[in-house]
């Protein structure tokens, strides 16, 4: 008798066939869709009947997090857990926020997966090593006393992510204005909403909130 009922969601089609063909292959297991789009899951599978969720974050149209979103709102019985590529952590963020209780990053090995899926069917929030540092540094920075926003996550954009990470490997604004093709003084503009928005009074500070944040 199959224990739990899974529906897959990734547009990659060899993947989605290779973890279709793995899951189906465990005696507790029954894979009852596997589609290509989240549109497709939302309007094809017995929700009511379905225990876990596998979703790729990256998907054509509607995204894997208002995915998640969307099945957890009308059937917050079912466990979902995102499987994607990407270790941003406003990506893991959203993700969490949405829903998921689990985020695995592909490359996991096939017994790693098959433990995850039975370890959030059981009440568990599996989560790769990497994803879960990322979280505790992101509550290690809600918890400093020198971070006085208030909030518990802050956003900064990709050509901000971009900089920091720029600034750490040792380059001078004019040098980071070279690489990215843009003015002195746009660099400028951006290090200082980086500073405003993690509320730093250093470079050295930037650096030490930026990789508790996991940015760097």
């Amino acid at each position: 008798m199959k224990g739990m009922n899974i529906c897959i969601v990734e547009d990659n089609k060899i993947l989605q066939d290779n973890l279709r063909l793995l899951l189906q292959g465990e005696t507790d297991m029954c894979v009852v869709g596997s589609f290509s789009s989240a549109e497709e899951a939302l309007k094809q599978v017995d929700w009511d009947h379905t225990h876990v969720l596998l979703a790729d974050i990256d998907l054509p149209g509607m995204s894997g997090v208002d995915l998640i979103g969307a099945v957890k709102a009308k059937w917050p019985s079912v466990d979902a857990m995102a499987y994607t590529i990407s270790e941003d952590r406003a990506v893991i963020m959203s993700a969490i926020r949405a829903g998921a209780s689990g985020y695995l990053l592909k490359g996991s090995s096939p017994r790693i997966l098959i433990e995850s899926v039975r370890e959030l069917y059981d009440g568990g929030a599996p989560m790769s090593p990497k994803i879960a540092r990322k979280l505790i540094a992101e509550l290690r920075l809600s918890n400093d006393p020198s971070d006085d926003t208030g909030r518990p996550g802050i956003d900064l954009t990709q050509r901000e992510t971009g900089i920091v990470r720029l600034v750490e490997r040792g380059l001078s604004y004019g040098e980071i204005s070279q690489e990215l093709s843009i003015s002195p003084h746009t660099v400028h503009s951006h290090i200082k909403h980086i500073y405003e928005k993690i509320h730093a009074s250093s470079r050295e500070d930037m650096l030490m909130k930026a990789r508790k944040l996991g940015v760097i």
